[in-house]
């Protein structure tokens, strides 16, 4: 069975670099990865971190998406996410259903979703990295957070923000499926690097 080998983008870097007429040095310089680095990376002598990815895609002014991808575009540009092509996480035995808003090169900040509970559901987490909040939006439907020792009920267009580096649950009630809207967001010393 073949193995999935890691885009490489090595060569794509090269090509953006110099399009631009930037040297090893310039973009070294813009960029905060090393010399080189940059040149072992651009021969494909070593498979880069993801974080040096990142790093490389801001020094060339792209979207780190289109650097994977080899389709250039400027900073800034639109990120669309469709529906028929989102990740959906099924979790709580399947009564749970968790679609990714967020684009990958956000992990480290924040994560976005649309979360469904069919009735009844509960969705249970544990403590999150120190920091951690989670911000809740009820589109439709009714639900209840448990933190700690509170527990607050929402309906329908109510919104709550709360401290996610404690275990919390997430329980639809009522007698219908909730939707809502589910950030998460990592303080700067808790996400993970």
């Amino acid at each position: 069975m073949a193995q999935n080998q890691p885009p490489a983008v090595g060569t794509r870097i090269r090509a953006i670099r110099k399009e631009h007429g930037f040297t090893l040095e310039e973009l070294s310089l813009k960029c905060g990865v090393s010399k080189s680095m940059l040149s072992q990376i651009e021969t494909e002598s070593v498979n880069p971190t993801i974080a040096t990815v990142w790093k490389i895609a801001s020094g060339l002014g792209i979207e780190f998406r289109a650097l994977l991808e080899g389709k250039e575009e400027p900073a800034g540009a639109f990120h669309i996410s469709r529906r028929k092509d989102a990740t959906i996480l099924d979790v709580a035995e399947s009564k749970v259903h968790l679609v990714v808003l967020s684009p990958l090169e956000m992990v480290n900040d924040l994560e976005m979703y649309l979360l469904q509970m069919d009735q009844g559901a509960v969705l249970a987490s544990e403590a999150h990295h120190q920091g951690t909040e989670e911000y809740l939006t009820v589109l439709e439907g009714q639900m209840e957070v448990e933190l700690k020792d509170q527990t607050v009920e929402l309906s329908s267009e109510d919104a709550a923000i709360y401290d996610a580096d404690v275990p919390h649950v997430l329980r639809a009630v009522g007698d219908a499926p909730v939707r809502a809207h589910l950030t998460v967001r990592f303080s700067k010393s808790g996400a993970l690097r």
